[in-house]
């Protein structure tokens, strides 16, 4: 691969969406690619850009080959698409939104991949998702709980902010990209 892939990663209610959508025209200037993620969520909850497909729907694409990497998580499926592979081929650097609990698959297929993590204080964690009203506070907490766990056991990460202002974590990622 002559791109590099860029491997968003951090827990739900971080930003992540946040960060790609403000951050787009900079990247897409940079001549980096955004993938559209394909996910088992209805269009009207998807929250992100994304291609909203019914479960059997990614089965079929998944069997069919349609995703270059693909993972479930949270009782949802997610699909990048393959087509990113030509994207890489062409010497185009391409930022994925993926999964903390992926990520070690992802580094066997493309093993010079630069994860960043994206975190926030669990305070502000909490509140984001409590205001995005997807989940029960029982459940809120549960992600809670997963999240200072899992985000011990992460290494050859870099790691982003996201606690404060949008503009200074797109900048941080823009500068990360380009260090």
């Amino acid at each position: 691969m002559k791109g590099r892939l860029i491997y968003l990663i951090g827990p739900s209610g971080s930003g992540k969406d946040s960060v790609l959508e403000a951050a787009r025209e900079a990247l897409q200037a940079r001549g980096v690619r955004i993938a559209r993620r394909v996910i088992t969520r209805s269009a009207e909850a998807v929250g992100e850009s994304a291609e909203a497909v019914s479960h059997d729907e990614f089965d079929r694409l998944e069997a069919n080959g349609a995703f270059a990497l693909s993972w479930r998580a949270n009782e949802l499926a997610y699909g990048i698409p393959a087509q990113i592979d030509q994207w890489l081929a062409a010497g185009d650097d391409v930022l994925v939104n993926g999964s903390r609990g992926y990520l070690e698959q992802a580094r066997q297929r493309y093993p010079g991949l630069l994860a960043v993590l994206l975190h926030v204080q669990p305070e502000v964690l909490r509140q984001r998702l409590l205001t995005r009203n997807r989940e029960s506070p029982e459940q809120i907490e549960g992600r809670l709980a997963r999240n200072a766990r899992f985000d011990d056991t992460l290494d050859g990460v870099v790691s982003l902010d996201n606690s404060g202002e949008l503009r200074t974590t797109v900048q941080a990622l823009l500068d990360i990209i380009e260090g």
